[in-house]
C-alpha cells in the first residue's frame, strides 16, 4: 500500500486504505497529517501517545510500524483480563461484607430489643427520680431564702443584748447591731407589700423595741460621755463622733444632749473669760499662770483688743473642736463613717421628724456656737462699751472702731452672718463710731472760741495744727484697716466731715472779717497745710487735689490785690483808670511828671515792699510767683499806658511843649521789678 508507514500517535497504525482512486488516498493522508499537525502538544493524550510511540519504537521499521496496533491491543487485552481477575477478587469481597453487615444487622435489632426493655423497665425510676430532684432543688432554694431572711431579719440574742444591754460598752459592734436593726425596719417594708403581712408587723414590732432600746442606751451614754469631755483634748473618742451622728436620727434625744452640753460649756466659757479678766477661778483663788486682763491693760484700745483677742482666740479653739466633735470637714460638709450614706446633712428618720426635714450640721454648729458663747457676749457688750463711752480721746475712740470693724469681719468669716458674737461686735462697732462722732463735736465745741483769734504771722492757728495732727492718725489707723480695701469712700467722706471740714469751714469764718492781703495770706497758709496732711494717705489725695486747685483760685485773688498795690503805690493808679475808662484826655503833663516822680519813688522798693507784704505766706515759692505775675500785669498796664500816651499827644501837641513821656520806660520797670 502506498501509505503502509502511516502511523497515528494517538489510534495506533493507520488503517489500509479503501480501494479508491490515488486522488482520494492522497487527499486522506493529507486529512491525517494535517489533523495529527493540528493537535496541540498541550494535550496530555497527545503528549503520552506520543511518549508511548517513542518507547515502543526500538527502530522505525516497516514490521515495529505493522506490529505497533497489535501489541497494543495485546498489551490492552492483558490488562483487561487482569482487571476482570481483580473485580472477581472484589465481588467475593464485597459478599463477604455484605454477610459481615448482616450479621451486624441481626446483633444491632436484639440488641435495640434489649434496650427497649431495660427502658421500658426503667422509666418509672428516672421519673421518679427526677420528681425527687426537683424537689430537692426546691427545698434547697427555700433553704437560701430562709437562710437569707434570717441572716438579714433575724438579730441574734448576742446581737440583741450588744444593741440593748447597758452593760455592754458602745463600740463598733453596737453601731452594727444598730444598722442591722434599722436596716431590717426598712426592709420591712418590702415585706408588707405581701398579701400575708403577719411576718412584717412582727419584725417592725420587734425591732422597733430594739432600736428604740438602743437610742435610749445610745442617749444615756452620749449624756455620760459629755460630763467627761474635754474639748482641748485633740484626741477625742472616734465613737463619740458616730454616737451623735446616730442620735441626730431622734430629733429630741439629740436636742436634749446638746442642751446638756450647751449648758456645759456656757458656765466653762463664761468662767474662763472671768478668769481671763480678773485673774480668779471659780473657786476664788488666784491663778497665777494668767495675767489679768482689767489690770494689765489701762489703756481702753488695749483693754477692748486683749478682750476681743481671747474671744478669738476661744471662738477659733472652740469651733475647731466642735467640728472635729461632730466630724466636719473644711468645707463645711460633714464627714461620714463608711457606712453611712449621708454626706452633707443629717438626716432624721421619718419616725419623728417630718417630710423633707434634714439637720444641717453647719447650721446646727453655729447655734450651738451663739449658745456656748451667750453669757460671754453679754459680758463682752458691757466692758466694751463702758470702756468705749469712758474714753475721752478722739483718735482712742476712732481706733477702737476699726479694732471693733476688725473683729466683726473676722467673726462674720468664721462664724457667718448673724451670729450673736457677729450682731454685738457690729452694735458695738456702732457705738464705738457713735462717740467717737460725740468727741469730734465735743472738740469743736471746745474750741469754736479759738475760732476767732488770728496768728499774728497768719499761720494756721494752733486748733487747726492739732486737728491735722489727729486726722493723720485716723487716716492712717483708716488706711491701715479692713475698712479701706472695701469701703466705697462713704467712710472716708464721713471721717473727713467730721474731723477736718468743721476746721476748715472755722477758718474760712476767721478770714472773712479780715483786710487783705491778710485774709487771703492766712486762708492759702492753712489750705496749704490741710494738702499737706491729706497728700501724704493715698486715700485722701483726691481730696488734697482739690485743695490745691481752690489754693490756685486765692493765689490768683492775691495776684490781683498785688497788682492793685503795684498800679495804687506807683502813682500810675489814676493814669490807668483813665485808660481802661477811655477818658485819657484829661491826661495832663503836670499828671504824668507827677505820676513819674511817684514811680520813680515806687520802682527802687516796690520788689521788697511787696516781699515784705507777703512774708506771711508760708510757701516762698508762692509768694514768689504771686509777685512775679503781679509784676508781669502791672508791666503790660505800664506798656498799653505808654503807647497810648505817645499815640495820644503826639500829634496833638506842638513841638515847642514837648512830648509827653516818662521818666521810665517799661524795659527798666521790669528789671527792677524781676
Amino acid at each position: 500500500m502506498a501509505h503502509v508507514d502511516g502511523f497515528n500517535p494517538q489510534y495506533g497504525p493507520l488503517p489500509s486504505p479503501l480501494p479508491a482512486s490515488s486522488a482520494k488516498g492522497a487527499d486522506l493522508m493529507v486529512l491525517k497529517v494535517a489533523s495529527v499537525l493540528s493537535t496541540s502538544y498541550s494535550d496530555n493524550d497527545f503528549r503520552d501517545a506520543i511518549f508511548l510511540a517513542d518507547e515502543r519504537f526500538v527502530g522505525s521499521s516497516a514490521k515495529t510500524r505493522r506490529l505497533l496496533r497489535l501489541d497494543l491491543l495485546r498489551e490492552a487485552i492483558s490488562c483487561n483480563g487482569e482487571i476482570v481477575e481483580e473485580m472477581g477478587t472484589v465481588v467475593e469481597r464485597l459478599k463477604l461484607i455484605r454477610s459481615v453487615v448482616e450479621n451486624l444487622n441481626s446483633r444491632i435489632k436484639t440488641i435495640k430489643g434489649q434496650i427497649d426493655l431495660a427502658h421500658a423497665q426503667t422509666s418509672p425510676a428516672l421519673r421518679g427520680m427526677s420528681s425527687l430532684f426537683e424537689q430537692r432543688m426546691e427545698i434547697e432554694r427555700k433553704q437560701e431564702t430562709l437562710s437569707a431572711l434570717e441572716h438579714y431579719f433575724v438579730m441574734t440574742d448576742d446581737e440583741i443584748d450588744s444593741l440593748t444591754s447597758t452593760l455592754k460598752p458602745v463600740d463598733r459592734a453596737f453601731f452594727d447591731c444598730l444598722q442591722k436593726a434599722q436596716k431590717i425596719t426598712l426592709g420591712c417594708d418590702i415585706l408588707l407589700g405581701f398579701e400575708n403581712q403577719t411576718l412584717g408587723l412582727e419584725l417592725i414590732d420587734r425591732t422597733s423595741v430594739h432600736v428604740n432600746m438602743a437610742f435610749q442606751k445610745l442617749y444615756k451614754w452620749v449624756q455620760q460621755e459629755f460630763r467627761t469631755l474635754n474639748l482641748e483634748n485633740p484626741h477625742v473618742n472616734p465613737f463619740m463622733r458616730q454616737a451623735l451622728r446616730v442620735l441626730a436620727e431622734r430629733p429630741s434625744l439629740f436636742q436634749n444632749c446638746l442642751d446638756f452640753f450647751a449648758a456645759s460649756r456656757e458656765r466653762f466659757l463664761s468662767e474662763a473669760f472671768h478668769c481671763a479678766l480678773t485673774g480668779t477661778t471659780p473657786q476664788g483663788s488666784e491663778d497665777v499662770a494668767v495675767r489679768p486682763i482689767d489690770l494689765t491693760a489701762h489703756d481702753p484700745l488695749r483693754y477692748v483688743g486683749d478682750m476681743f483677742a481671747w474671744v478669738h482666740s476661744a471662738t477659733v479653739g472652740e469651733r475647731e473642736a466642735l467640728e472635729s466633735l461632730f466630724a466636719v470637714e473644711k468645707d463645711g460638709v460633714m464627714n461620714p463613717s463608711a457606712s453611712s450614706s449621708n454626706s452633707k446633712v443629717w438626716h432624721f428618720s421619718s419616725d419623728e421628724a417630718s417630710e423633707n426635714t434634714d439637720f444641717k450640721v453647719l447650721e446646727a454648729l453655729g447655734h450651738l456656737m451663739d449658745r456656748n458663747f451667750s453669757p460671754v457676749v453679754r459680758i463682752l457688750r458691757q466692758r466694751v462699751e463702758q470702756a468705749v463711752q469712758s474714753n475721752e480721746d478722739v483718735i482712742s475712740a476712732y481706733k477702737i472702731s476699726t479694732l471693733l470693724n476688725f473683729y466683726r469681719a473676722t467673726f462674720e468669716k468664721l462664724l457667718g452672718v448673724g451670729s450673736n458674737l457677729e450682731d454685738c461686735t457690729g452694735s458695738l462697732e456702732e457705738v464705738a463710731k457713735r462717740q467717737f462722732r460725740s468727741l469730734v463735736r465735743d472738740n469743736i465745741l471746745s474750741i469754736q472760741g479759738e475760732f476767732q483769734q488770728v496768728p499774728s504771722n497768719l499761720e494756721p492757728p494752733r486748733f487747726l495744727q492739732d486737728a491735722f495732727l489727729q486726722l493723720s492718725t485716723i487716716l492712717q489707723t483708716y488706711e491701715s484697716s479692713l475698712s479701706a480695701t472695701v469701703d466705697s469712700g462713704t467712710e472716708i467722706q464721713s471721717i473727713l466731715s467730721q474731723a477736718f471740714d468743721p476746721f476748715m469751714s472755722g477758718c474760712e469764718e476767721i478770714s472773712k472779717p479780715m483786710p487783705f492781703p491778710e485774709g487771703g495770706i492766712f486762708i492759702v497758709n492753712c489750705k496749704l497745710a490741710a494738702a499737706l496732711c491729706l497728700g501724704g494717705v493715698e486715700c485722701t489725695i483726691f481730696r488734697a487735689n482739690q485743695i490745691r486747685d481752690d489754693i490756685s483760685r486765692d493765689v490768683l485773688n492775691l495776684v490781683d490785690d498785688q497788682h492793685s498795690e503795684f498800679r495804687h503805690r506807683s502813682g500810675l493808679g489814676n493814669l490807668l483808670d483813665y485808660l481802661d475808662k477811655g477818658k485819657l484826655d484829661m491826661v495832663t503833663q503836670a499828671s504824668i511828671i507827677q505820676a513819674s516822680q511817684e514811680l520813680d519813688d515806687f520802682l527802687p522798693s516796690a520788689l521788697m515792699d511787696a516781699m515784705d507784704r507777703l512774708k506771711s505766706l508760708q510757701d516762698s515759692e508762692i509768694a514768689r510767683a504771686i509777685i512775679e505775675q503781679a509784676a508781669e500785669k502791672f508791666c503790660t498796664d505800664f506798656e498799653r499806658l505808654e503807647e497810648a500816651i505817645a499815640h495820644q499827644f503826639d500829634d496833638e501837641r506842638s513841638s515847642s511843649e514837648g512830648s509827653l513821656r516818662f521818666s521810665r520806660t517799661s524795659a527798666e520797670i521790669r528789671v527792677l521789678l524781676s
